[in-house]
């Protein structure tokens, strides 16, 4: 049986401001084909822009696949290159970092820290001398950080990466096991943590939380503490310092040299919050991460010494710390940094920051743009959207709605508005629209093209590429850099989890589909895919199909066992504002669906709520969902939004299945 799809493949918008880089998908192609083609020169040229202490020996050792070390022999500093260039330079006095608490009267912020490049550069050059004079931290050393979005974050890691110190941030919403494992595993020696975190409202105790798992750690000597919140907390003699009090024994003028690190050292190591088993520490390297932040920077965000670029994502993931932290300082531009929740105190609070700070670059998530959509247009009118020139999303494709409703709303319809494909392994931007290079014209819902020297390709189970449209899995055939050295402490593990599917080829999990033009779609992951009577439907698609329905908001879907079909896609979904639910509705939607997808996608279940679990950094929790729906054990939920949310959830569940009993 066929499906029809629900995606725009042919549907194509042109930028009124960007009319003049547009060219042809064909034209792109090539372009792109012979860039692949000669990856090794092609990143060479891109790395050479980098301003390097020593030279590379060697483009790519590639003599001990899968692990790939590139620029080798080369040395560099990625503190040096974020912050000494430009604070020796006439940049000194720019902002680098505006900083934006959460707690607000009104619609005034009560706390903003606007950071020069020179304030930057002494406050990294000082917290560096802690981490080398006072607490005798050297190359090759671990450390976590588990921060709120405070600008102390940021400054701890550009100080350690300025003395080769690997860095581990941990998400301030992961739970104190989760903390443990991680702080464990990197065998750190140090955690820099704060008294708490303002979260909607509330103090988040951080150091309650660190010292829980402290009491199941054993490499850690001492612990650094930042006052943010000044909550009662409780300092154990002989570890805990507080950040202020150790500043007494730093010169107000200190400097710290830069280590010569080598291009292939490890500059942090980043853990992957998987649903189960252990976390992974994907270790990033140096000469390779900067090299491909070079790349997007300019040719995905097409940044300009005047951008003042906000990606409302946390530090915690791979998206703070490339396009938060290093990207943006790399280029000498102004990064914006929220502590707190995009729609905290008021539902327009992430409007205010674009108006009160002139944001020029917006770097956002499909899951926050649909929470904005559920209140309608009119609640963000009064706000000026005027100063954006340049918009892209992350973290899980976008549907085409969101991306037509904010494309209007925020965009005039006039600006680039790209769905940017990546993950924590790739350390940065694979597929997207490249407006600081040449735009293809836009497709609402599509990534775009993957970007020259990415080898990217969409094949079948066989490993054979798939036909255009014909839905199959996503693959990197070739290596790159940013790419990972491997897993900490676990080099099978990395083979196994990215290498073996398909031997020789990186498979980062996805599933997705290439058109007829060249374009990427990627539809989720491929453990996501529910498997209808042997037709695979990505979860992506009927979630595309619901929100593009007037009365929906949001949408989660999920597949449960079925025992004459395998499996059968059930959905939660959240209304607009002044939708009603009641049978009428679900039996409308089910009917949208089968119309825009194909009959074999008929729901088995709607469920209405008000809210979906999600994370904290705003992805659809989808495992949560469906364990309800199984009534299997939910797991670990210290990362969601808003932990009422799941028993939502099991109420709609619950309450449903005493009706129809």
């Amino acid at each position: 049986m066929s499906v029809n799809w629900s995606l725009p493949f042919e549907e194509k918008i042109i930028p009124s401001k960007y009319q003049s880089k547009v060219i042809s998908p064909s034209i792109y192609k090539e372009l792109h084909k012979i860039a692949t083609e000669n990856y090794k020169d092609f990143w060479a040229s891109i790395a050479s822009q980098l301003e390097w202490f020593k030279p590379w020996e060697k483009v790519l050792d590639d003599s001990n696949p899968p692990f790939y070390k590139w620029f080798v022999g080369g040395e560099i500093n990625a503190s040096y290159l974020a912050v000494d260039r430009h604070a020796k330079s006439w940049r000194k006095n720019k902002v680098a970092i505006i900083w934006e608490g959460e707690p607000a009267e009104g619609d005034k912020p009560k706390e903003v820290r606007y950071i020069t490049y020179g304030e930057l550069y002494r406050e990294v050059n000082r917290v560096a001398y802690i981490l080398k004079e006072v607490y005798g931290l050297k190359k090759g050393d671990a450390i976590s950080l588990y921060l709120p979005m405070i600008p102390e974050l940021p400054i701890f890691m550009l100080a350690a990466a300025r003395l080769g110190i690997i860095f581990s941030v941990v998400f301030s919403g992961f739970s104190a096991q989760a903390l443990a494992d991680r702080i464990n595993d990197a065998k750190a020696k140090l955690l820099v943590t704060a008294d708490g975190g303002w979260r909607r409202g509330k103090i988040v105790p951080l150091k309650d939380i660190a010292d829980k798992a402290l009491e199941n750690t054993s490499t850690v000597e001492k612990v650094l503490v930042v006052k943010r919140t000044n909550n009662n907390i409780t300092m154990k003699e002989g570890r805990d310092e507080y950040l202020d009090n150790v500043y007494k024994q730093v010169p107000l003028n200190a400097y710290v040299e830069p280590e010569r690190t080598k291009s292939e050292d490890p500059l942090f190591i980043l853990y992957t919050s998987g649903t189960t088993g252990k976390p992974k520490g994907i270790v990033h390297d140096t000469g390779g991460y900067l090299t491909i932040l070079r790349a997007t920077m300019n040719w995905v965000f097409d940044i300009k010494d005047n951008d003042i670029m906000w990606t409302t994502a946390d530090i915690g993931w791979i998206t703070g710390h490339s396009y938060i932290v290093f990207g943006p300082l790399l280029e000498g531009a102004t990064t914006v940094m929220y502590e707190g929740a995009l729609d905290y105190p008021n539902p327009d609070r992430w409007a205010s920051i674009i108006e009160r700070y002139g944001v020029t670059i917006l770097y956002t998530s499909p899951t926050a743009i649909r929470s904005f959509m559920k209140l309608g247009e009119d609640v963000y009118k009064s706000r000026d959207f005027s100063s954006v020139r340049l918009m892209h999303s992350v973290g899980e494709p976008i549907n085409p709605e969101a991306f037509r409703w904010f494309f209007r709303l925020v965009g005039k319809e006039s600006i680039p508005f790209g769905s940017t494909w990546w993950m924590t392994e790739t350390g940065g931007i694979m597929i997207s629209h490249l407006p600081g290079l040449y735009l293809i014209p836009l497709k609402p819902g599509t990534n775009g093209m993957p970007l020259p020297g990415i080898d990217v390709d969409v094949v079948s189970e066989n490993s054979n590429p798939t036909k255009p449209e014909e839905r199959g899995y996503l693959v990197i055939r070739k290596p790159w850099p940013g790419m990972p050295l491997t897993i900490w402490g676990d080099p099978d593990r990395y083979v196994k989890v990215y290498w073996s599917k398909f031997p020789g080829i990186f498979y980062p999990g996805d599933f997705a589909v290439k058109d007829s033009d060249g374009y990427f779609w990627i539809l989720g992951r491929a453990d996501e895919v529910i498997k209808v009577a042997g037709h695979r439907l990505g979860t992506y698609e009927l979630e595309s199909a619901l929100i593009h329905h007037p009365a929906v908001a949001e949408a989660a879907v999920v597949g449960v066992p079925d025992p004459l079909k395998g499996e059968v896609p059930v959905a939660f979904v959240v209304l607009k504002v002044g939708q009603k639910a009641n049978e009428e509705l679900k039996k409308s939607l089910n009917e949208w669906v089968r119309e825009q997808v194909g009959p074999i996608a008929s729901l088995s279940s709607i469920y209405f709520v008000s809210k979906l679990p999600k994370t904290r950094s705003g992805k659809i929790m989808r495992r949560v969902v469906k364990a309800v729906i199984t009534n299997q054990p939910v797991g670990d939920i210290t990362t969601l939004e808003d932990e009422a949310s799941v028993e939502e959830v099991k109420k709609a569940y619950e309450e449903l299945k005493k009706e129809i009993s």
